[in-house]
């Protein structure tokens, strides 16, 4: 059998190819919008990718199989419930792939999404039972699928529940290989290990140790966590027609007019001299996609501003992964205008001097410990916040400094006084003895 795990370690996303060796022929699972990666792996493989598979439509990141049905001819398989606008095959329970020796089949597991599906993989040269399981969204390494994607949360999580108990039925010895890792907000506390057993799940994950559904669901639904950003244009996309190869970016000398600017530079490029009105997330940062998808108006033309040609197609292609597909173009970096950020130890001067804080990490997680006086506005919901005052400086902070510093470019592409926290954050300041505070809940 021949088996290759995708890590896209952005979007804490993977995807598969699978196929029998001595066959010569192969699937992709779930691919990403950038397949380039499969061609060249099937090719280097020996072997002719012959199908896709799709184990649900998904909310997080463009999916490439439109690109690999129009430029590569392949046909399409997913459970008929997706009801998608796309010619394709339907893969329901029970349903089985033939890949030479080699057998895909299909186990209906809903609870992310109603189509859900899991992939047993059978090699008929070991055995007749399931070697491995592609899990898709549904069962991680140490975590399980949030439920609250496409219907609501509680509705989701029943069905979860029971989608779980059914991969429980597999021998402890199947290997589970998700379809998420750490870094994906399709799941709660998932591992950045890429793969586990039956055996190992069933004795350690959290959501498998509840024995009963209303318990399971309570926990389940009660997810904190934002959705992923763009979730409904990319659904929209993913379930729609086909979609092709993207257009080429072009390279311009200025920024066109009404024409926003994401600039991917580091964040002291971007302090020390960055065009007017840009928004700064780093592309060699963590969650790069992710980031840009939350502060990106999704209708609103930009140009990527980049130190280089490399960081440029690196952006754009991860801008392509959460759906935003039509890039203006792409731009130096460098600009007339500059920011200054704080240390720590500067901290409490200012606020002496009447700073504002703003502690743009999420609220559960400001509530484990912040800095008194701080204003809680996450990073992602800056852009929509109003009322923030213009008389005086705003310093940013979170846990460690990136997330303060896209704040802060947020709130001084709106004319205001804003110096992120960039070289530490919350945990220097508890680490130099200053003071926090927890939020405690009634009955916590």
């Amino acid at each position: 059998m021949l088996f290759t795990q995708f890590v896209d370690d952005d979007l804490g996303c993977a995807s598969y190819l699978i196929g029998c060796e001595e066959a010569g022929v192969a699937a992709v699972v779930d691919p990403a919008y950038a397949i380039e990666q499969y061609l060249e792996e099937a090719e280097r493989r020996g072997v002719r990718i012959v199908r896709v598979v799709e184990t649900h439509t998904h909310a997080d990141h463009v999916s490439g199989h439109g690109r690999l049905a129009l430029e590569h001819g392949l046909p399409v398989s997913i459970c008929s419930e997706a009801a998608v606008g796309y010619p394709h095959d339907a893969f329901d329970d029970g349903a089985e792939l033939e890949l030479g020796q080699v057998r895909l089949r299909a186990l209906h597991t809903p609870g992310h999404r109603p189509e859900h599906t899991c992939i047993a993989v059978i090699d008929g040269t070991r055995a007749e039972e399931p070697w491995l399981v592609l899990t898709g969204d549904s069962l991680f390494v140490g975590d399980a699928a949030r439920p609250d994607l496409a219907v609501r949360a509680v509705e989701g999580a029943e069905s979860l529940f029971h989608s779980l108990r059914r991969l429980l039925e597999l021998p402890d010895g199947v290997e589970v290989f998700p379809g998420h890792v750490a870094g994906s907000l399709c799941g709660k506390a998932m591992s950045s290990k890429a793969s586990t057993t039956i055996g190992f799940e069933r004795r350690f994950n959290r959501s498998l140790l509840i024995g009963d559904v209303a318990s399971f669901v309570a926990e389940s639904a009660a997810i904190s966590a934002p959705k992923p950003p763009n979730m409904h244009r990319i659904v929209e996309t993913n379930s729609g027609p086909f979609l092709g190869a993207p257009a080429a970016v072009p390279e311009l000398a200025a920024v066109p007019a009404g024409v926003a600017v994401l600039d991917v530079r580091p964040v002291r490029e971007w302090l020390a001299g960055h065009l007017p009105g840009s928004l700064n997330v780093p592309v060699s940062g963590t969650s790069f996609a992710t980031k840009a998808g939350f502060v990106l108006d999704q209708d609103s033309p930009f140009v990527v501003a980049a130190a280089s040609s490399e960081d440029a197609a690196s952006a754009i292609r991860g801008l392509r992964s959460v759906g935003f597909l039509e890039i203006a173009g792409r731009v130096p970096g460098e600009g007339p205008e500059t920011s200054v950020s704080v240390s720590v130890e500067e901290l409490d001067a200012l606020l002496a001097q009447g700073a504002e804080l703003i502690d743009v990490r999420e609220h559960d997680e400001r509530d484990s410990g912040y800095i008194p006086g701080s204003r809680n506005i996450p990073y992602r919901l800056l852009k929509a916040c109003a009322e923030l005052p213009a008389d005086r400086p705003l310093v940013t902070i979170c846990e460690t400094g990136p997330r303060a510093a896209i704040a802060a470019s947020i709130l001084v592409a709106r004319g205001l006084d804003a110096r992120p926290v960039v070289s530490g954050g919350i945990s220097t300041w508890q680490a130099s003895g200053r003071q926090t505070v927890e939020f405690r809940r009634c009955g916590a």
